[in-house]
């Protein structure tokens, strides 16, 4: 899946205050919330090495040396490299681009309080069989169940993409969700101006408006923990029989 064949590389964005979690998160990052009696990047990091991963670059902020304290340089057999927002936060795609001397050409980015039961991989191999794309997004058709949905799909394409709140989407069509796992090219990345904070959803609404970025349906729900109601969900899910690590 990388140019090189050398093992896909992941991405986690865990830079974020998760001001919706305090007091949790006052001294403890979310990606280390307990969850099912372990930390959340345990889980994470265990789904992403099951997957077949080879490398995992974590873009850290907020509370980063403890998730260095915890997670080392290497977990589950991963290796673990660490990239630090800096003094100042830069937002989600701000993150990634400070984070550009250590990403492969093609990588695959989530997010530090989601936990998906799906193939991580499966973004990465659809991106590799398009290679006008330059993104290849899960979604699910979430039609407001989960979260507010943010994302019109049209075919295999993302045909919009509006992460904002609701009164302010104009026209229909936002039946599904941005899943939380998109594989890019590098290229993308390398095209923003360093050191600028900038949200990836102006990256994604950009790739969609431009018809370069690749929709990948998932079948099952997603799970966060960037809410009180979405730890407990996650934490029912994996003390299931299935235990929500399809």
């Amino acid at each position: 899946m990388r140019a090189d064949a050398s093992p896909p590389q992941a991405v986690i964005l865990a830079g974020g205050l998760g001001t919706r979690m305090r007091p949790r998160t006052e001294h403890t990052p979310k990606f280390l919330l307990p969850v099912a009696g372990r930390p959340f990047g345990a889980w994470l990091l265990e789904r992403l090495a099951a997957a077949g991963f080879g490398e995992v670059v974590l873009c850290v902020g907020h509370l980063g040396n403890a998730i260095r304290g915890a997670m080392g340089d290497r977990f589950a057999g991963l290796p673990l490299r660490y990239v630090d927002d800096g003094p100042r936060l830069l937002g989600t795609a701000g993150a990634l681009r400070r984070a550009l001397p250590c990403l492969a050409p093609v990588f695959l980015m989530t997010y530090g309080d989601s936990y998906l039961p799906f193939d991580y991989l499966a973004p990465l191999r659809d991106l590799a069989a398009h290679p006008g794309a330059l993104g290849t997004m899960a979604v699910y058709r979430n039609e407001g169940r989960f979260d507010a949905s943010n994302t019109a799909v049209s075919g295999d394409l993302v045909a919009r993409y509006e992460k904002r709140r609701p009164e302010d989407r104009p026209g229909a069509g936002l039946d599904h969700i941005d899943y939380g796992a998109t594989a890019l090219r590098r290229e993308v990345l390398e095209a923003l101006p360093p050191d600028t904070p900038i949200g990836f959803e102006e990256v994604q609404r950009d790739l969609a408006s431009r018809g370069r970025l690749r929709a990948l349906a998932a079948a099952e729900r997603f799970y966060e923990i960037g809410s009180e109601q979405g730890l407990a969900a996650l934490e029912a899910a994996l003390a299931a029989p299935a235990g929500g690590r399809a």
